[in-house]
């Protein structure tokens, strides 16, 4: 072999280790990082998302998969595109969408890649405050964290006087 030839290979070797070594890295840190946290910070990000008026960043929280599914009040929604679909026909304007803050949250553990998160949420909006409560599943994948499953119920309003 030239001398070309084998410094051609050390170099793509001296590359491979690198590569090797970041993905070891990224995959270390995501498989040691808190649950808890992840997925706090997850639903703060979409909580921020939405009060931004971006339905599609609110969407990156969810597993971006056909089997996604979203359980409400007009039944099952299946897969990410119609979920996405869905939120945009309900929600549809800035105005629509209010001011979202998720609260009493409870995330549950449910193996090393998998949780069960409850919690209520509240839109405050021009046209009338709603809210109501829903269970989350999650699952960790390589990208980090998302909802597999959303079941989300409005509460019917408290009755006043």
């Amino acid at each position: 072999m030239t001398s070309g030839v084998i410094r051609l290979w050390l170099a793509l070797g001296r590359l491979a280790l690198a590569g090797l070594i970041v993905a070891t890295a990224l995959f270390s840190r995501q498989a040691t990082e808190d649950p808890q946290t992840a997925i706090r910070s997850l639903l703060a990000a979409q909580q921020a998302d939405w009060n931004r008026g971006d339905i599609r960043a609110f969407m990156a929280g969810y597993w971006n998969s056909p089997d996604l599914t979203f359980a409400g009040s007009q039944g099952f929604t299946r897969g990410w595109q119609p979920v996405l679909e869905r939120y945009e026909k309900t929600y549809a304007g800035k105005q629509a969408m209010g001011t979202l803050d998720f609260s009493e949250l409870e995330i549950r553990p449910l193996g090393p890649d998998a949780a069960l998160v409850l919690g209520r949420w509240h839109l405050k909006r021009q046209a009338g405050d709603v809210g109501g409560i829903f269970t989350l599943v999650f699952k960790r994948f390589p990208e980090g964290w998302r909802i597999l499953h959303d079941h989300t119920t409005q509460s019917l309003p408290l009755p006043t006087g």
